[in-house]
């Protein structure tokens, strides 16, 4: 491991590299850190304490939108937007011909996807403002038409200047730009908790806070083990002689990872589970008692129980599975593979093939769909069982952040073997 820094560092252009991103982190930080007039943060920073969904979305944006500042919307916007622009590729024929043109095709899908962009941040500021007034906690106050679209103009340009420092974090080769961003933030809200924790601490929960870190561990290393893990399908391909020269007559290996959908199941169904308590807020002071009373219900029950946990595990692991529908093209790859001269020993080309990539791939995303929905009831089983509520062990928090830490690693590996290559 020291030998490792120490040859990253040795390599001058790899060093200002990180230096460049750990800089643009910094800005990020700071941005988090810039309010918009006309918060309480005190009752703000409260009411999100008193939602763990709210407090799970504060995480995602690294405390941003506890505080109100000009990164409250983080880059969930962008993130929306490319979930789009990837279901509709599988609706609009067009869509799908431009990603298959390569750099050019993709080009174009990136820079609709930064269009969209925009009016779904508009969108998210305006909902996020409307919601905090609503809860007549003394949230928002003496907010006027012009300050409250100055407050939406600065979330917005706030998401569309993340989203350019995450592109430009990517164009270094260090890391994925936006999953940096959003691991900048999980490990900034680090500190806090555990300063919080100590200033409550009991000499009682010393057992329990044990547990916790045990917990903790063992979950990173499962995060790791499935993150990493992958069945290997052989792959042959047939010998072919052309002239005086030999072609194929290899054996290789096609990779399915046990988890293909990556964290994006689980930002799917938060962004289910969040509707229904988001609406049942609109309606809690409502007049009409039975309406008061169910909305009343609805937010109680999504703060956190059974019914939240229940449901949660739920929608992720079937997103799990559909997401993986929307990415994983078992026709395609049969047919690549076709082309190129290649078959899985036993199995026939074409349909053959498609048929038993996909009976393998529904059999290991099991695995994957269920570690993910264990990942994200974590934080309620943790809270239920420790009784600690300063200290909530996030697994969707681990989940990106130990993802994020084995992207950038092999992505820095990567430039360092190059330059091997090229004999730096």
């Amino acid at each position: 491991m020291l030998e490792k820094l120490t040859q990253i560092w040795r390599v001058k252009e790899i060093r200002n590299k990180i230096f460049f991103v750990l800089a643009i982190l910094i800005v990020f930080r700071i941005l988090a850190h810039i309010p918009i007039p006309g918060v309480n943060l005190d009752n703000l920073r409260n009411f999100f304490n008193s939602n763990q969904l709210l407090g799970l979305v504060s995480v995602f944006s690294g405390g941003a939108i506890s505080n109100f500042s000009l990164a409250m919307a983080g880059i969930g916007p962008y993130i929306t937007s490319t979930i789009i622009f990837q279901l509709l590729q599988m609706i609009i024929p067009r869509l799908e011909e431009l990603a298959k043109e390569g750099e050019s095709g993709r080009q174009k899908i990136n820079q609709w996807t930064r269009i969209l962009t925009v009016p779904l941040a508009v969108l998210q500021g305006y909902g996020t403002i409307t919601l905090l007034k609503q809860q007549g906690q003394g949230i928002i106050t003496n907010m006027s038409s012009f300050d409250f679209i100055t407050a939406i103009v600065a979330i917005t340009a706030g998401s569309v200047f993340l989203m350019w420092l995450g592109e430009i974090i990517s164009e270094k080769k260090i890391g994925n730009g936006i999953s940096l961003i959003i691991f900048a933030g999980i490990v900034a809200q680090l500190p806090s908790n555990v300063t919080q924790t100590l200033s409550v601490f009991d000499p009682s929960q010393l057992f329990n806070i044990i547990i916790f870190i045990v917990i903790g561990l063992i979950t990173i290393a499962g995060v790791v083990f499935i993150t990493e893990g992958q069945r290997n399908i052989p792959v042959s391909y047939a010998r072919r002689i052309r002239g005086n020269r030999v072609y194929g007559g290899t054996n290789t290996h096609l990779p399915l990872k046990v988890n293909q959908a990556g964290v994006i199941p689980i930002i799917f169904a938060i962004s289910l589970v969040l509707i229904p308590p988001l609406i049942g807020q609109f309606f809690v002071n409502s007049s009409n008692y039975w309406l008061a009373h169910i909305a009343a219900w609805v937010v109680a029950n999504f703060r956190g129980g059974l019914i939240y946990g229940v449901l949660y595990f739920i929608l992720v692991v079937a997103f799990t599975y559909f997401y993986t529908t929307v990415i994983f093209h078992p026709t395609q790859i049969a047919e690549n593979l076709q082309k190129q001269g290649g078959f899985i020993p036993g199995i026939r080309p074409g349909n053959n093939t498609a048929e038993y990539l996909n009976y393998v791939s529904n059999r290991i995303i099991l695995a994957g769909a269920l570690f993910l929905g264990l990942i994200a009831v974590l934080p309620t089983i943790m809270q239920s069982a420790t009784k600690i509520n300063s200290l909530i062990l996030g697994g969707t928090s681990l989940l990106i952040v130990v993802s994020v830490v084995i992207e950038t690693v092999k992505q820095v590996d990567s430039q360092l073997i190059m330059r091997d290559y090229e004999g730096f």
